[in-house]
């Protein structure tokens, strides 16, 4: 789940967009209307991929609510299946929700009409689970490619990748080192990503998040930040 790879619109070659980019990238991303930054520049947006999941998801609706932050979570198509009352829990507990994908693939592997269909089957199963269209879309590993960007924009969804990630779905990952990691320069308008399920990730990491969570709030509000909605 590292920097998010974009083909050239013009090329079929696949360009590396640097995880810290040059001055040159965030014009380009933007012009591509593709985003990083919450909406209005403020606060930070707190954000989970990949679930839901049984026990990951339970468990960090659990600390939110407890500590009375709204997040975001981009919810995969195949998951929500499995579990749809906790699709439903997310938008009634007040958060958001944001489109993430069908099956969780790498985008470059797949043909036009794979993307297309992923996302349809995707976005069906949201609607159907949680009576919301989502509004936000982020594809598996921050990977882009030209069919997935123009889906997007039909549906007026607004494409948001992140500032800072906490690396949480690795398996020498550490609740000390997903904090560190993920609230590391965070600062006005900073979108942070964490995992809430370990279904594509090594077993057992949501664990780790859930531990960690606690400790990434209250260094954000010692900051003097406030979650907001992307």
């Amino acid at each position: 789940m590292g920097g998010y790879l974009l083909p050239a619109l013009a090329s079929s070659r696949p360009a590396l967009l640097p995880r810290s980019p040059e001055p040159i990238w965030p014009g380009l991303r933007h012009s591509l209307g593709v985003e990083d930054r919450t909406a209005s520049g403020r606060g930070y947006a707190l954000t989970f991929d990949d679930g839901p999941h049984a026990q990951g998801t339970s468990a960090t609706l659990e600390i939110l609510a407890a500590a009375g932050v709204r997040a975001t979570f981009f919810l995969v198509g195949e998951q929500l299946r499995r579990n749809p009352s906790l699709g439903r829990e997310i938008v009634a507990a007040g958060h958001e929700i944001g489109l993430h994908c069908d099956r969780h693939r790498n985008l470059l592997r797949l043909a036009p009409w794979q993307v297309r269909a992923d996302l349809a089957r995707a976005l069906a199963s949201i609607e159907d689970a949680t009576g919301r269209s989502p509004s936000l879309y982020r594809p598996p590993y921050g990977v882009l490619n030209a069919t997935a960007l123009r889906v997007a924009r039909a549906h007026c969804w607004r494409t948001l990748l992140w500032s800072q990630w906490g690396r949480d779905w690795e398996a020498r990952a550490t609740p000390e080192s997903i904090c560190t990691r993920v609230t590391d320069g965070a600062g006005e308008g900073a979108v942070l990503l964490l995992h809430d399920a370990d279904d594509y990730s090594a077993p057992g990491s949501w664990r780790r998040t859930v531990t960690a969570l606690p400790r990434v709030l209250d260094t954000l509000a010692q900051r003097g930040l406030r979650p907001v909605v992307p």
